[in-house]
């Protein structure tokens, strides 16, 4: 047990000497959040907005005034017509029109929206947010009722998915580069033969950053909560305990990776393209999963960090128990062991 307790001191003071490593374990989380939370935003705010009205009356005053007092619309200027509406957008000096039509107020008459479809996303959430706040409650009709996100706060959505990308990286990657390094350097066959079991000394490798990973977790979760005011209705306990099966899941895979790749670059390199792309591409944590074409759907079906985006997402925001996540937690239970058993069985077939 001191052999074993010996190794993990020194791995752990390998991280720890490594300013760069240190950077990037810690670095990363704390950019990745403050840009997803505050810079790369898909919430709608000050859409330049042209007002087209044939005759003034009350109610159309009142739409207008309530576009103006929303914060998500400012109002640029207001036409008489929608051919000059559509000039001023295709000149990039708006983004949004919209046309009263001259019988609005006695509600024989709508409205329609011009809009900038450069970005198909975004032009269909602004006609959404102008719809809702044209079509105001009090005149009866509509009535739009937001759970868990009212504000339609874009945060909500990328904490999770930025806790499945980061978790997954730094277990995954940085294992992987660690085993690999000592392979390189070729220092791994010193450590063989020492009277720590083979399998000890790779479990001692991982223990360090089984705690950089917990450590980042709890840094993810308090940034979320107290800087980005994204709330944890679920419970602690049950976040943590899936967080553990899943980066153990991650370790296993970089285990996995280390067995494959001879140097550092080729190590770093498969991290990239099995790890970084499939998770953001694929996961759900930028594009839903369900607007994929099918083969795309089936792809995403075997990566990891959709399931655990998905229970993070029910758990934090919506307060849901762990029955409603029962199914996540399968399937990344039934991956940890996969990967953990493939990953052991070849690293043990190397040795022989």
């Amino acid at each position: 047990m001191n052999d074993f307790s010996s190794f993990v001191l020194k791995e752990a003071k390998h991280i720890v000497r490594d300013r760069r490593t240190m950077l990037i374990l810690f670095g990363m989380p704390l950019v990745l959040m403050l840009l997803f939370g505050f810079a790369i935003t898909t919430d709608v705010r000050n859409v330049r907005t042209v007002v087209v009205t044939s005759q003034v009356d009350h109610l159309t005053r009142q739409a207008v005034d309530r576009l103006a007092a929303s914060t998500y619309f400012t109002i640029t200027a207001t036409v008489a017509t929608p051919a000059d509406a559509e000039l001023l957008i295709r000149s990039q000096k708006a983004d949004l029109a919209v046309v009263f039509s001259h019988d609005f107020a006695s509600r024989h008459g709508g409205v329609q929206f011009i809009v900038d479809g450069s970005d198909p996303n975004m032009a269909q959430q602004w006609t959404n947010y102008a719809t809702q706040t044209l079509l105001n409650p009090e005149v009866g009709l509509v009535d739009l009722k937001l759970l868990y996100n009212p504000q339609m706060r874009s945060a909500y959505n990328f904490v999770p998915a930025i806790m499945g990308m980061l978790l997954m990286l730094v277990c995954a990657m940085m294992t992987s580069i660690s085993i690999v390094r000592e392979k390189e350097k070729g220092t791994m066959e010193v450590l063989l033969v020492s009277p720590v079991k083979p399998l000890m000394i790779i479990v001692a490798k991982a223990v360090p950053y089984l705690v950089l990973a917990f450590a980042i977790l709890l840094t993810i979760l308090g940034m979320a909560r107290w800087v980005l005011d994204v709330p944890l209705n679920g419970s602690m306990a049950w976040i943590v305990v899936i967080s553990v099966v899943y980066i153990v899941l991650a370790l296993s895979l970089g285990l996995l990776i280390s067995n494959v790749a001879r140097t550092q670059l080729v190590a770093l390199l498969l991290s990239a393209m099995v790890l970084l792309m499939p998770i953001v591409m694929l996961s759900g944590m930028m594009f839903p999963v369900e607007s994929m074409p099918r083969v795309l759907q089936w792809v995403s079906a075997v990566i990891p960090p959709r399931y655990y985006i998905d229970a993070m997402r029910k758990l934090m925001i919506m307060g849901v128990g762990i029955e409603q996540v029962a199914r996540e937690v399968a399937i990344l239970v039934g991956m940890t062991l996969a990967l953990l058993t493939l990953a052991l069985k070849s690293f043990n077939n190397r040795l022989e």
